[in-house]
């Protein structure tokens, strides 16, 4: 029963957004569907019983509500057709579009579709019970009807608009606030991850100064490239790409040889949009909780490549695994930064992205799954 709700939470939190992949399963959104529809009719219902004038019985409401709710449940079979074929067949560019800032071409699409579908729907109706409740009392003037199709046009679109950019610009206060604690936490460099690395450089300058100047180039080369990203709020994979190479580098400084690393990526996904900061957690985690605990180090792999329509991101590494017991004393992670990850994947692509993280035999490897974006320049 917990997951059957949780499934319908689930449509009716995305039940207003036109995607390819929704989180909810199918089932739950013919679910909410026919709530909504069945709403719909019963407060049609509601209406006409009270404009009635008259008292009726419990067989007049109901001869009144059956065609009610057969009529608003067709409607709603209708708009459910409808909107899945757009969503099976736009492009990624003209779903973002509708799912993005509802400004007034976004509204007048939806007013447009949404009218058409009534208007397909009770005429299915029609057909289907040889006549459409209320519709016998409406003047089919031509000037009347262009007139109040007009009007309830105008007020559906502007009661959606208000709606849908409530919803929108709620969520990218969300997105803002995450963004935001990101860049604050990360601008907060871990003190001993700072003093581990100057301690190191400042050793190394009494009897190994070509290796002191090195790391500490590494680690300007580092700083920099972390402050360029905080200042982004898109970067490019690539950028993260280059992030991960200082990082590593400069703890190839401090492990020497029990830190290897490989970058494998190709121009095309290099030329993807990348929210800051994604790949570089998942790049500490295999460093911290992977390798610096195993006494031979290891290797960290990293590949981003283009799949069909979507850019697919890993990060690999050869050490202790995820079912190493936990070392006493040791820092605990991966929960944090993983969740940080998730939130910020749902809150910019919906149920689009994802992120896995599984046993590697041996090590272990994370998988960021994103829909291939159409803004690459």
């Amino acid at each position: 029963m917990k997951q059957v709700i949780a499934a319908l939470r689930l449509a009716q939190k995305d039940f207003f957004k036109l995607r390819r992949k929704h989180a909810a399963p199918e089932w739950a959104l013919w679910v909410m569907t026919g709530l909504v529809a069945l709403a719909w009719g019963g407060g049609l219902t509601l209406v006409a019983v009270v404009f009635s004038g008259r008292w009726l019985t419990a067989g007049q409401i109901l001869q009144i509500a059956q065609p009610m709710l057969i009529t608003a449940l067709i409607i709603g079979v209708t708009f459910h057709v409808v909107y899945t074929v757009i969503e099976r067949t736009a492009s990624d560019r003209f779903l973002a579009w509708v799912n993005g800032e509802p400004g007034l071409l976004v509204n007048l699409f939806y007013t447009v579709t949404s009218i058409l579908c009534v208007v397909f729907g009770l005429g299915l109706a029609f057909l289907m019970q040889g006549f459409v409740p209320g519709l016998d009392r409406v003047d089919w003037a031509p000037q009347r009807s262009w007139i109040s199709v007009s009007i309830f046009a105008g007020w559906a679109s502007v009661v959606w608009g208000l709606w849908a950019w409530q919803q929108w610009r709620e969520e990218q206060l969300k997105r803002q606030a995450q963004e935001a604690q990101l860049r604050l936490l990360q601008a907060q460099i871990e003190p001993h991850f700072l003093f581990n690395t100057l301690a190191n450089v400042q050793s190394l300058m009494d009897h190994d100064p070509p290796k002191a100047k090195q790391m500490l180039a590494s680690f300007t080369d580092y700083l920099r490239a972390s402050l360029g990203t905080l200042r982004q709020d898109q970067g490019k994979v690539a950028d993260e790409l280059d992030l991960a190479q200082s990082y590593l580098r400069l703890l190839q400084g401090r492990m020497e040889e029990r830190l290897r690393f490989e970058i494998d990526a190709d121009a095309a996904a290099r030329a993807q949009p990348l929210p800051p900061l994604l790949l570089q957690p998942l790049v500490e985690n295999a460093v911290v909780h992977g390798l610096e605990p195993s006494i031979d180090g290891g290797t960290v792999r990293i590949s981003a490549r283009v799949q069909g329509r979507r850019l697919v991101l890993e990060v690999q590494d050869d050490g202790r695994g995820l079912d190493a017991p936990p070392r006493p004393g040791a820092r605990r992670g991966h929960g944090l930064a993983l969740g940080n990850i998730r939130e910020r994947l749902q809150a910019r692509y919906g149920p689009d992205a994802t992120l896995d993280v599984q046993a590697a035999h041996p090590g272990t490897l994370a998988r960021i799954s994103l829909p291939l974006s159409t803004e690459t320049s």
